[in-house]
């Protein structure tokens, strides 16, 4: 799911994910496909963005239940909001995390509108 991702993690000097301190701490993602081309709506962003987090966890053998605190970033947050929230729903169940939606004004591509970034407690 990250190939097309390894290039830019390499280009721009930076982690997807990094343990340290009995956490798992993944780098914002946003909702892009496999190949790089920006999801259609905020909702399939948001589905991409999470599956990526998803995919992040299973590798360090986590799910989402394993995440404590989570920061969403979203462009144009009165009108993307209530797509992001409907699939969130879909993905996090109870207990939640911590979390914090911040509106803001543009992310790395103008097509991008949501990004997440996570930190999920690493299991014993």
């Amino acid at each position: 799911m990250f190939e097309g991702y390894r290039t830019a993690f390499e280009r721009y000097g930076f982690s997807p994910a990094v343990k340290s301190g009995g956490f798992l701490f993944i780098s914002g993602q946003v909702g892009a496909r496999p190949d790089g081309s920006a999801a259609d709506g905020v909702a399939d962003q948001t589905e991409w963005a999470l599956k990526r987090i998803e995919e992040l966890l299973r590798i360090a053998g986590l799910d989402l239940t394993d995440l404590v605190d989570v920061t969403s970033y979203h462009v144009d947050i009165e009108s993307t909001l209530p797509d992001f929230m409907e699939v969130k729903r879909r993905f996090i169940k109870s207990p939640y995390p911590a979390w914090s939606i911040i509106g803001i004004s543009g992310l790395s591509r103008p097509e991008l509108k949501v990004e997440i970034r996570a930190v999920a407690a690493l299991r014993e």
